[in-house]
């Protein structure tokens, strides 16, 4: 099932003026992009002799990282290179006054709302194939068993020797004829993974729900992450929490957090669990458990769902001079920072400035200071933003897509199922790859395999709504 793109994205301007939001910039910003884009700010030093590559969607233009890792005696050195958005952005300018009201790039199908102009960010400052760019050079050493042992950044021109996408570079690795630097990526991945489990850490291997475009015509499908995104997303969660170890140590800086999950969460979700009737051993530690699920199986999916519960507050902290009271990010088991985004996030620009500063034994920058506070409020803000658009553009493709069919049952799966009323919930419907709300007549088989009949699909309110009979 499709819906027409000309529709779709009348409607996804809708969203956008009612969320105040919008792809264009005011001219003094545009201009400033583009005197910015022909003078910037370019180091001495010049590492493009490093073959650095990039690995992303196979759309995106907005390069924040290029990657490349040898070996090191048993262990192996990591080169991270992260665009350098402070070469072209100087602080109180247009581009930084609208990037502080933006505070992120807000994604929705195939409407995105940029942080900065694409003149900056899928151009000039994005580390595009074969074009010098200036970077922040992070360099990690590695141990064999996957520890960090020391990290450094630095200002550096680079150079990426190709823009190569997930499912090209898994198709490769799966075939055996992958470049060896994507071996050493699964290694280092691998040992990476490894430490997390150690450490106690878990992430959710949930399917992501996708809105696909092809011209005019939109449709919807939930996608698992290749094994190579698994890899590389581990390289930027080793340079976050090296950043976060020099903050830290240095005591300022801006950390993402996590609180500990609350204890009556956990009691929850073993009772969820048991209703599933999924084993969890009492000696099985919570994410041991996570590890365990198969997200294919219905009652395992509906107990993923559950477990996103023990993964909101995230937040973010700012601290000079003193440690803030929450440091850590629980679902890591780390202290960590953002710092491998700069192009969409802006606070990326001003955590990888404090960690230039301490690791070249220079004071930290008087205008990073002054936003120290502010930041976090800010982007508390934008995070709110960036999931109201993203959810209400899936919410309109949906309804888009499923208009004509109201009245049709689909099969689906009962995720959810509301803590005041046991008659109402959420489920999955595969295909279409639909999230939504359900009613019963009597209360929801929690993980279980149903025929749901659609009752409402409007796209002008962006309602859907099943019931069970």
């Amino acid at each position: 099932m499709s819906a027409d793109g000309a529709t779709l994205r009348a409607g996804v301007g809708v969203i956008q003026a009612e969320l105040g939001v919008t792809p264009s910039f005011p001219d003094e910003v545009e201009r400033a992009a583009a005197d910015a884009a022909k003078n910037p700010r370019l180091p001495d030093l010049d590492r493009t002799d490093i073959p650095f590559v990039t690995i992303d969607p196979e759309t995106a233009l907005d390069l924040d990282q290029a990657l490349h890792i040898e070996r090191n005696g048993s262990g192996y050195t990591v080169h991270y290179a992260i665009a350098d958005v402070g070469a072209f952005v100087s602080p109180g300018d247009p581009l930084d006054e609208e990037a502080h009201r933006r505070g992120e790039t807000l994604y929705g199908a195939d409407a995105k709302v940029p942080l900065y102009p694409k003149s900056l960010s899928e151009d000039a400052a994005s580390l595009l194939a074969d074009e010098v760019r200036p970077a922040l050079l992070w360099t990690i050493e590695v141990a064999g068993d996957g520890e960090g042992t020391a990290v450094r950044v630095e200002r550096a021109l680079v150079r990426s020797r190709a823009k190569l996408s997930y499912a090209g570079v898994q198709e490769q690795l799966d075939a055996g004829t992958a470049d060896p630097v994507f071996d050493l990526l699964r290694q280092v991945g691998e040992l990476r993974l490894a430490r997390e489990a150690h450490r106690g850490g878990v992430s959710l291997p949930l399917p992501e729900q996708e809105v696909r475009v092809d011209g005019d015509h939109w449709w919807l499908e939930f996608r698992q992450q290749h094994p190579v995104e698994r890899w590389n997303a581990q390289i930027s969660l080793l340079t976050g929490m090296g950043a976060a170890s020099i903050m830290v140590e240095a005591r300022i800086g801006l950390l993402r957090t996590l609180a500990p999950a609350d204890p009556r969460d956990l009691r929850r979700l073993r009772r969820t669990a048991r209703a599933l009737r999924v084993d969890w051993p009492d000696a099985m530690s919570y994410p041991d458990f996570v590890r365990s699920l198969d997200p294919a199986k219905p009652s395992h999916a509906a107990t993923l769902v559950a477990c996103t519960r023990l993964l909101r507050g995230s937040g973010y902290a700012g601290f000079d001079g003193g440690l803030p009271e929450q440091t850590g990010h629980s679902a890591l088991a780390a202290e960590y920072s953002h710092v491998t985004a700069p192009l969409r996030r802006l606070i990326d620009r001003y955590a990888g400035e404090i960690c230039l500063a301490l690791t070249t034994d220079r004071p930290v920058p008087d205008w990073v200071r002054a936003r120290l506070d502010e930041l976090p409020q800010t982007m508390r803000g934008s995070t709110r933003r960036a999931n109201q658009y993203e959810r209400q553009v899936l919410d309109l493709v949906e309804a888009t897509v499923l208009h004509e069919h109201v009245g049709t049952s689909f099969p689906a799966v009962v995720v959810e199922v509301d803590d005041r009323d046991a008659r109402r919930g959420d489920l999955v419907v595969q295909e279409p790859a639909v999230e939504a709300q359900v009613r019963g007549t009597a209360d929801l088989p929690l993980g279980t395999d149903v025929e749901a009949r659609l009752t409402v699909a409007d796209p002008t309110t962006r309602t859907i709504r099943f019931e069970l009979p």
